[in-house]
């Protein structure tokens, strides 16, 4: 096409049609990747493109393309020319039959030629070629297997790594390290993880005072021992510390830590902004626990909730806005909290005190409102009336039993707490320990213990996970179903009414337990953990923890280089000195503070010994094909399916070990995967062989099986992205379709918590069979 104009912008258009194209043409049909080990059936189309038959000659030629050399006896191309016959117009198939050799480490070079040998053509005689690399994958892996180390109550547990005591009857096994991790007193996660430090940008009254809450309850921390003062100055670097390596790490977000054990570097994951956001709030906690910075901060929002508190004493969400109840009540609970742990000094109190005078009255007449509209609308006031908005009040209440009930809500009061006592079987947990502590503070002495009764015959306890109840597994929408919070107020009550130490370290133990595989999003979840744990009992932030773990004869200490607070340590042993003896493994652990908590008999009491948690990662070189299963907390399988289309539909049909696959069969990947707690940040990885080829090959975020996740699809496996794995179960598929023939190596499935990497977990290898 050519254009032509003039400069008065007079034109023209000619246009000519020219056709490109070769008589003779080659198109190889080629997998993505090539593995060791593999059997493949190489082929290529040769199109005849001119008016009459053609017969010619096809060349296959293999060049390892680092040293530019033939390696077609490498790969056992035995014969590389193939004779072809083409009719006009027409196309044909040449085949070339290759074996993948061991340890070629290289990247594969191919040369396929085509040329006629037509004498009758004479001069005529025409050709194609085409010349690519395809990367040739080793066939053995790097695996870690993990295993969780988690010690409670208990000064000394012994663990059986079973697969790498079975290790030494794998004759294709090779040890490459063995990694031991612990963290002796990880209450200290909760502390660091206070998103206080966010800053966050919205002034609304429930930020306000969480953030006056944070900085309250750091002050009294900070205050409650010298040992947990030394630990922030360490932190913030004020402390000569000759482990500044390791006090660099504790500013470190758990997503950042480990990335040698992960299976994918962090920096390719979705959650990379979360990690950096997570290490600056561990950056700033040492300007959190700075207590000159901390007496300006509470003055000043302190000062910014005076001003949001409106004349009728409530408190709006916005600064402008409508008195909101439950933002009254929540703030109003808060700083009883604060009070019962006796974390607001004297003066600070005299501050607060006007706040709490305007509010009180406040809740007492929206109660009163609630009760004249029962009576408005004629309900039955012998049935549940029992709302979240009253049980709320009634727990509020229980902190401020020296100021009176204004006398206009005493009937409303006295209706709904008998309304409480009656209706406790009816409402969530969270609810029944609100109830049961207001009651509680009324001096009833059946109603609380029948609700604690109840709470624990309805609990589950796990030597691991210590006691929980099933609903905060899942949580909700509404602020009632939070499970960090409900489970915080639980133990509250539990100490309040049923005082049993063994029982309220057990409830702090699941407490713990979710910060492993969590990142707490909120404020008011983390402050309310907090609290939680600082409540009367075993003051798990002073603990000094000494501990010992044997891997069969070698012994490994904590030292003076440990994370300072949490006493995380470290440890690597490399291949060369790993035997299948250390998959005999004992913890020990010895609380060595000078000083314990008053009713602590022993520094080696157990009773007393907060719970603890490691991990042992044991990675090792094998053949894909004799990967085995690998059995934890956070369990995949993954099967083959050939999906066929009958008269009843589409029909699925397992490939078990051994069945042939056809080319052009569409395959169902189906992975479930299992789950026995709440986890964040995982990362799967689903390996293929070089003759599968995905049906979707973009990358997008998908919903499936219960979950939100997502896809990338590579050229040698499919990686999914999960911000969160609920407890349970979950089944999803993705279709594949078979392209050669052959025998191929199946890969694994492997999947990792990036936020706590020893929950790891790996499929079978297997091998597949096309003919």
């Amino acid at each position: 096409m050519t254009l032509a104009h003039t400069k008065e912008l007079a034109s023209a258009v000619a246009t000519k049609l020219v056709v490109t194209q070769k008589q003779l043409m080659v198109q190889p049909n080629v997998p993505r990747f090539l593995r060791e080990g593999d059997k493949i059936e190489f082929s290529a189309k040769l199109v005849n493109l001119t008016d009459k038959e053609i017969t010619g000659a096809t060349q296959l030629e293999l060049i390892d393309a680092a040293t530019n050399k033939p390696v077609d006896g490498w790969f056992k191309n035995m014969y590389p020319t193939q004779y072809f016959t083409a009719a006009a117009k027409q196309s044909t198939l040449v085949k070339f039959l290759l074996d993948v050799p061991t340890n070629f480490n290289s990247t594969l070079l191919y040369k396929v030629k085509a040329y006629t040998i037509d004498t009758a053509m004479g001069a005529d005689n025409i050709s194609d070629g085409e010349e690519a690399a395809i990367p040739v994958l080793s066939n053995r892996m790097l695996v870690t297997e993990s295993m969780p180390l988690n010690v409670s109550k208990v000064s000394t547990k012994n663990f059986s790594f079973t697969k790498l005591l079975q290790s030494d009857t794998a004759a294709t096994l090779t040890h490459q390290a063995l990694t031991v991790e612990y963290t002796s007193n990880p209450a200290w996660y909760a502390v660091q993880a206070l998103p206080y430090l966010m800053e966050y940008p919205y002034d609304c009254a429930e930020q306000s005072f969480s953030k006056y809450y944070a900085n309250t309850l750091a002050a009294y921390i900070c205050n409650a021992s010298p040992q947990i003062k030394k630990v922030f100055e360490q932190w913030a670097g004020k402390a000569n510390s000759t482990s500044s390596a390791m006090q660099a790490e504790a500013l470190m977000s758990n997503l950042q830590k480990n990335e040698a054990l992960k299976s994918l570097l962090l920096q390719e994951t979705p959650w990379v902004l979360d990690a950096q956001n997570e290490t600056q709030q561990k950056k700033n906690i040492a300007l959190l626990f700075d207590l000159l910075k901390l007496s300006a901060e509470k003055n000043k929002t302190l000062a910014i909730l005076k001003d949001m508190q409106t004349d009728n004493g409530g408190f709006a969400w916005f600064k402008g806005g409508r008195d909101n109840r439950y933002i009254t009540q929540y703030i109003v609970t808060g700083i009883g909290h604060l009070l019962k742990l006796k974390a607001i000094p004297a003066d600070e109190y005299l501050a607060l005190k006007p706040i709490i005078d305007k509010a009180l009255p406040y809740v007492d007449a929206r109660l009163k409102d609630e009760y004249n509209d029962l009576i408005k609308s004629k309900v039955k006031l012998s049935g549940n009336n029992l709302s979240t908005t009253a049980i709320q009040y009634l727990y509020l209440r229980s902190f401020f039993t020296n100021i009176p009930i204004a006398p206009t809500a005493e009937k409303a009061v006295a209706y709904y707490q008998k309304q409480a006592a009656s209706n406790w079987q009816d409402v969530s947990k969270y609810m029944q320990a609100m109830i049961a502590l207001a009651l509680h503070a009324k001096n009833d002495k059946v109603v609380p213990k029948r609700i604690i009764e109840s709470l624990k015959q309805n609990s589950i306890l796990s030597n691991e996970m210590g006691m929980y109840w099933k609903e905060f597994t899942k949580g909700g929408y509404y602020w009632y179903q939070a499970p960090i919070e409900s489970h915080s107020l639980l133990i509250e009550a539990f100490t309040e009414i049923d005082k049993n130490q063994s029982t309220i370290d057990d409830l702090k133990t699941w407490l713990l337990k979710q910060k492993q595989t969590q990142n707490w999003g909120t404020t008011k979840a983390t402050a309310e953990a907090c609290y939680a744990l600082l409540l009367n009992g075993s003051n798990w932030l002073s603990n000094d923890i000494a501990v010992q773990i044997k891997l069969g004869n070698t012994i490994l200490n904590n030292n003076d280089s440990t994370e300072a607070g949490t006493g995380y340590f470290k440890r690597r042993i490399e291949g060369a000195k790993v035997n299948a003896a250390m998959g005999n493994i004992t913890v020990q652990v010895a609380n060595t503070s000078a000083k314990n908590i008053a009713d602590s008999k022993s520094n080696m009491d157990s009773k007393n010994m907060a719970t603890s948690w490691g991990a042992v990662y044991w990675q090792y070189f094998e053949n894909l094909d004799k990967i085995t299963t690998a059995q934890t907390p956070l369990a995949v399988e993954k099967k083959l399916y050939i999906e066929k289309n009958t008269d009843k539909g589409t029909v699925l049909q397992l490939v078990n070990d051994g069945d042939a696959l056809k080319v052009g069969d569409k395959i169902k990947v189906r992975i479930q995967i299992k789950c026995d707690r709440y986890i964040e940040y995982i990362h799967m990885k689903d390996m293929r062989a070089s003759a599968m080829e995905p049906v979707n090959v973009i990358s997008t975020y998908k919903y499936q099986g219960g979950l939100g996740y997502y896809e990338s699809t590579k050229d040698a496996s499919t990686h999914f992205f999960f911000d969160n794995i609920p407890r349970g179960t979950y089944i999803f598929e993705y279709s594949m379709l078979v392209t050669h023939n052959g025998n191929f190596s199946n890969g694994i499935t492997t999947i990792q918590c990036m936020y706590a990497p020893e929950f790891a977990s790996h499929s079978q290898g297997v091998r597949v069979l096309v003919e």
